[in-house]
């Protein structure tokens, strides 16, 4: 299993907690690659929102992809997948930023492409924001056009929504960057066992993850694909020294939610504009993407073990969520990692892992 994190774009990830001493600026995001760039984190996740989604739309947030070409500056090892939504970009310009954030990366670039989902920022930032379905058919041609001029030049192409007449696109990436896409819809699946290379969730029980996993396999192989390259998920972690402890930190940043508070102005609208296959909680949405769902909260070997089990359910990545992140980075890394064998690959080889520290 890889273990990779959210950047926090926007000042945390907590809408029930004003100041998680994560500043929504350059110089924070920069502290945090740096230590998860040399604790060995596989991939950050580089979300794309122009309003601020956890703190309120009136609060700071930055832009996803200056940001990625400055994280892929400071760092050497880290995969960078930074998110695009159709709807803000053209395609033959996101195809050319894409591949010249891959040569700053040296290679390490991926996509998180995201049909969106909140018409106020669509609104306020001149976005393309259909109906539900549509926007996956949209996202599906946005991607034909952008993996075409990866790949050819010059690059011709007349759709439903765009065109492209003998563009021309160089240098080309190092390699084809990974395309993740996540959704619950029916259209949605259906759009992503087309275009995707990997399918990413957001938090959920190993039960539900695992029947997840089993569907998007056979909806890629009744397509006469080969399978996804990687399951993902989005999940809030917290380890403690203690099960108490633990619990203590999850009642803090979980009490009392509002919907009348301004971090939750976007509640409504990501519930009426989304399509979801669990109801998502007030409680839930205190730190967003379901990420407490996987309950991923206890002890060092209480969360390794839980790590463990979604990795026999078929999950290959978890894209880690915690406040504040620069401190529980080295935390996780220094107590978890170790028990989940991270970097060897196989479930036998972490469960060995931890057998061996349990018994010492």
């Amino acid at each position: 299993m890889r273990l990779g994190y959210w950047t926090p774009i926007y000042g945390g990830f907590l809408r029930n907690i004003d100041d998680e001493q994560m500043p929504a600026t350059f110089a924070y995001v920069r502290r945090v690659s740096e230590i998860a760039d040399r604790l060995g984190y596989d991939i950050t996740l580089i979300p794309e929102l122009y309003l601020n989604d956890r703190k309120g739309p009136s609060a700071p947030s930055l832009e996803a992809w200056e940001l990625a070409a400055a994280v892929a500056a400071v760092t050497e090892q880290v995969e960078i997948m930074v998110a695009v939504r159709p709807g803000f970009h053209t395609p033959q310009v996101l195809a050319k930023r894409a591949a010249t954030l891959d040569d700053i990366s040296g290679g390490r670039l991926a996509l998180n492409v995201v049909s969106a989902w909140w018409a106020e920022e669509a609104k306020q930032y001149g976005g393309v924001f259909g109906e539900h379905d549509e926007r996956y058919v949209r996202t599906e041609e946005w991607m034909d056009v952008v993996s075409g001029l990866w790949r050819e030049t010059p690059f011709n192409f007349a759709g439903q929504f765009y065109t492209a007449e003998g563009t021309i696109l160089e240098p080309k990436p190092q390699r084809i960057p990974p395309i993740w896409a996540g959704g619950e819809s029916e259209g949605g699946k259906a759009s992503i066992a087309r275009f995707a290379d990997s399918y990413v969730m957001h938090g959920g029980t190993v039960e539900e993850i695992g029947t997840k996993v089993t569907e998007m396999r056979r909806r890629r192989e009744e397509l006469g694909k080969e399978g996804f390259g990687e399951f993902g998920m989005a999940a809030y972690v917290i380890v403690r020294d203690t099960e108490a402890e633990a619990q203590a930190e999850l009642e803090r940043i979980t009490a009392a939610p509002s919907a009348d508070s301004p971090s939750f102005a976007s509640y409504q609208e990501f519930i009426s504009h989304s399509q979801l296959e669990q109801q998502v909680s007030l409680r839930d949405y205190s730190v967003g993407t379901r990420g407490l769902r996987p309950n991923l909260v206890g002890t060092p070997e209480q969360v390794a073990e839980k790590l463990l089990a979604y990795a026999d359910a078929g999950l290959d990545l978890v894209l880690i969520q915690s406040s504040p992140l620069h401190e529980e980075l080295e935390r996780i890394a220094e107590q978890v990692f170790p028990l989940v064998g991270h970097r060897l690959g196989t479930g036998a080889g972490a469960r060995s892992s931890l057998a061996g520290v349990a018994a010492t």
